[in-house]
């Protein structure tokens, strides 16, 4: 990976500036409550101006042309300072990279402009009740009538679900086929629930229910028929991504540590003079730089073109189960303190928990990675 260069670094301080003044004092406003859509379009209108959503989105398109790398330093910042509008923001992400490289220029031109001003919201409806990671048995089904599709079924478990303006679906178009809709709430129809968590309750978890969802056929995405293909494609990326967010829980639970460890006084001197507390930030440290690294790997590689599905699953992996030990290390640095809500490392704690599940729990990747590495598949 490249060195950072200066015009890198300017740009990632001014972001970190505009976090600390703006988004911080709105993360404390709305701690462990749900974002309004429309403060959460306002927050996400200011960080647009920065590059996220479309620091990785060529020029040509509307975007900045920066690459996956530079994209993910900024993304970074973001993670450090709230996953819930990180988690809002990396799907837009998606869904801005997913939108400039559609064959369907009428759909890229009706949608790519908002996501990448921060006014729109889309996602990925894949999940639903019975099913997760076999992606290959999705029941929503779209059944043609004429020149439109009717779609029946429901998701679930979909990120930016309740804002969402619109939605990529996947579902089921013949016995052996998937195929991608690009349903849009307004004109074609949807009805969304937001779900209660453990934690990561600013933002949007939803279910989303498609009741005879009258869609044209112009709406298909790529073509029909691919969209099992794509939905593969799509998580390469998406599990990076969540490697980044770890990477920032992970980041803001040293910090807070540091920080703690320097004030904090016992025995007659500061803990952090205490050999075990010193151990546990040096461990908590490294653990998040080589995490950080292993997602790096995975955008550098999406930079130069090259497929990079075990890197992703490795950097997914290992930076959301480091996550949870990092920031439950930072709560027991914090000893009592760390388990009331007056210090933040309680709430990472939670965060953390949340991270490995989502786009392939864990479990998932080691398989995906083993079936990659030896050629045989331990699924079934």
């Amino acid at each position: 990976m490249n060195m950072i260069t200066e015009e890198q670094k300017l740009a990632v301080e001014s972001f970190r500036r505009f976090l600390d003044t703006e988004l911080r004092p709105v993360v404390k406003q709305y701690r462990d409550q749900h974002i309004p859509k429309e403060k959460m379009r306002e927050i996400t209108q200011g960080i647009a101006e920065f590059g996220l959503p479309g620091a990785s989105v060529p020029v040509e398109h509307g975007g900045m042309g920066l690459g996956y790398v530079m994209e993910a330093m900024l993304f970074e910042e973001l993670c450090a300072v709230s996953c819930d509008v990180a988690l809002c923001v990396m799907i837009n992400k998606g869904t801005a990279n997913f939108l400039a490289e559609l064959p369907q220029k009428h759909l890229r031109d009706k949608y790519l402009p908002g996501i990448l001003a921060g006014r729109l919201f889309g996602g990925a409806c894949i999940s639903e009740p019975d099913v997760g990671s076999n992606v290959a048995d999705l029941k929503t089904s779209a059944r043609e009538d004429g020149d439109h599709f009717i779609i029946n079924g429901e998701k679930t478990w979909i990120s930016n679900g309740h804002y969402a303006d619109f939605l990529t679906v996947t579902a089921r178009t013949g016995p052996n086929e998937l195929t991608h809709f690009m349903v849009d709430r307004k004109e074609h129809g949807f009805e969304s629930r937001n779900i209660d968590k453990i934690a990561m309750n600013g933002q949007s978890t939803a279910q989303v229910f498609f009741t005879d969802c009258r869609v044209p056929a112009s709406c298909i995405v790529w073509e029909r028929g691919a969209g099992l293909k794509n939905t593969m494609k799509m998580f390469e990326k998406a599990r990076a991504n969540v490697g980044m967010l770890s990477v920032g829980l992970m980041r803001a639970a040293l910090e807070a540590s540091i920080a703690y460890a320097k004030e904090r006084k016992q025995f007659g001197k500061f803990i952090a003079a205490h050999q075990l507390i010193a151990a546990k930030i040096a461990e908590m440290a490294t653990l998040t730089d080589a995490a950080r690294l292993m997602c790096m790997r995975a955008f550098s590689m999406m930079d130069a073109g090259v497929r990079c599905d075990v890197q992703s699953s490795m950097s997914k992996w290992f930076a959301t189960e480091m996550a949870v030990k990092v920031c439950r290390d930072a709560v027991q640095l914090h000893g009592g303190n760390g388990l009331t809500k007056e210090f933040d490392v309680e709430r990472l704690a939670r965060e953390a928990i949340v991270i490995p599940i989502p786009d392939g729990t864990t479990e998932i990747q080691k398989l995906m990675i083993s079936r990659a590495l030896t050629g045989i598949s331990a699924f079934v």
